[in-house]
């Protein structure tokens, strides 16, 4: 597994310039905050206590978000960025729910598991794509393992197009939505980051539909993509004990029906 150290993310200037900047150059970051706190709501009862993780957490905008309208008893911050825990603690220190932070990278969690407790909710954003196909297997199994039953992991994050082709296309929608989303003044200095994340060797990113294929083989259940643009999706699913009955009734009846519809076609 390649070394946290040795990325960009280890570097101070990097981390402090992403941290400032992310919202003018992610595509529709608030809207996949909204679209995480909504499944949330909807997966994870609002009774009795509750327990949250956020792996590669950077400045912790997404679990002040969480806290916004939700109050998860304890949430679990991990980066292995010295300076975006720091900037995470400013953000919450106001915050009264129990909040701890601990720098670690995905490598050193892998070998040393800092994390005791079971978790209802696990999130992550724009981290994972730095582990190749195999570590970030190893990496969801070991979500897997630290969810509750019923819990819900989620995970947003850059994904490599099926074709050249529709790479193509798709990093272009992405310089087309910086363009009309930043600040005019920051336009030359952000336009050129969608070939930049094409060309640094830090990226890994694997595609979308091998990605839940592995969540399924590794037991994940209600696998789903509940979010996408171009590059960016957002995917997961849960720890369950069985698949849900009338769920797959309705599965069964709508695949009944749609041979129906080419038999009398």
């Amino acid at each position: 597994m390649s070394e946290f150290t040795d990325s960009r993310w280890a570097d101070h200037d990097f981390s402090l310039a992403y941290r400032d900047e992310a919202g003018s150059y992610i595509p529709f970051r608030s809207r996949m905050i909204e679209t995480a706190v909504s499944l949330y709501k909807f997966f994870i009862p609002q009774k009795g206590l509750t327990t949250v993780l956020d792996l590669g957490c950077g400045d912790g905008f997404f679990i002040d978000a969480l806290l916004n309208d939700h109050r998860p008893t304890h949430a679990v911050l991990v980066d292995g960025s010295a300076e975006m825990l720091t900037a995470a603690r400013q953000r919450l220190a106001s915050r009264t729910a129990r909040i701890d932070f601990i720098k670690a990278s995905f490598q050193e969690l892998l070998d040393h598991n800092p994390l005791t407790n079971a978790f209802d909710f696990i999130f992550s954003s724009l981290a994972i794509h730095h582990l190749n196909t195999e570590e970030k297997a190893a990496l969801y199994s070991f979500i897997y393992d630290r969810l509750g039953l019923g819990g819900l992991f989620i995970n947003f994050d850059v994904m490599l197009s099926p074709t050249a082709n529709l790479e193509e296309c798709y990093l272009s929608l992405w310089a087309d939505w910086i363009k009309e989303h930043s600040n005019p003044e920051k336009i030359d200095q952000l336009l050129p980051i969608p070939e930049q994340y094409k060309d640094n060797p830090d990226n890994l990113p694997d595609t979308l539909s091998s990605q839940i294929k592995v969540l399924e083989e590794i037991g994940f259940q209600e696998v789903g993509c509940y979010l996408k643009f171009g590059i960016f999706s957002m995917f997961g699913g849960r720890k369950i004990q069985a698949p849900d009955p009338d769920i797959s009734s309705r599965i069964n009846k709508r695949d009944t029906l749609h041979e129906d519809s080419h038999l009398s076609s």
